[in-house]
């Protein structure tokens, strides 16, 4: 995430995607519906719908060309998730949510995604299924410490990210090498939600 870097990461888009049967596309749909919430409501109003076009460009800013060119496009609309664009790697990028304050495009493999599915769906994530994400188009702001926090609350550690990759799924020993601070200096790699099943490595790109 930031989700965070993912989903309540906001990033970490709560959250997104696998394309591997109906079971993985449900799954999806759940994640995917976990980060970008509800497109069509802004403030109680309806908010138009951007064209495929824009929604494609803003999911390739969340990855270097070289990988978002080839990677598998979706969005989420009234219907539920759709695929904009079928593509050819491991890869599968996500647009900027507009209900977040920034920019916050997210790009994840195969692995990535499932992990995102067990934090979306509480459940515990495989140990030692390395997965990688990009967020180079930045992230949203969330909680160092609370993988479900929607806001700072004074005591949940926000923080601010910008663009960073982040790498899911590791052993436990992985992480214990990166600070695991509450309140990190988040200009270095960093642990994000340390100590609970979902954490991940949070390594900014200058």
């Amino acid at each position: 995430m930031s989700t965070t870097c993912l989903l309540k990461h906001r990033l970490m888009f709560p959250l997104l995607v696998m394309l591997a049967g109906t079971a993985f596309a449900a799954e999806n749909a759940k994640v995917a519906d976990e980060i970008h919430g509800d497109k069509m409501k802004m403030e109680g109003m309806a908010k138009p719908a951007p064209g495929d076009a824009k929604l494609i460009a803003s999911a390739m800013k969340a990855a270097p060309s070289s990988v978002a060119k080839d990677a598998t496009i979706v969005a989420m609309d009234a219907q539920g998730m759709r695929t904009l664009r079928k593509g050819g790697n491991a890869f599968t990028c996500m647009p900027d949510n507009p209900e977040t304050p920034g920019p916050d495009p997210m790009c994840a493999d195969r692995n990535a995604m499932e992990w995102i599915s067990a934090w979306v769906g509480h459940k515990q994530p495989q140990s030692g299924k390395v997965g990688f994400m990009y967020m180079l188009a930045g992230g949203t702001d969330a909680s160092n410490t609370d993988p479900y926090a929607k806001k700072p609350d004074g005591s949940n550690h926000w923080v601010k990210t910008g663009p960073h990759i982040m790498v899911v799924g590791g052993d436990a020993a992985f992480y214990d090498g990166y600070p695991k601070s509450a309140d990190p200096d988040t200009s270095q790699p960093y642990v994000m939600w340390a100590g609970t099943p979902y954490q991940h490595l949070m390594a900014p790109v200058h």
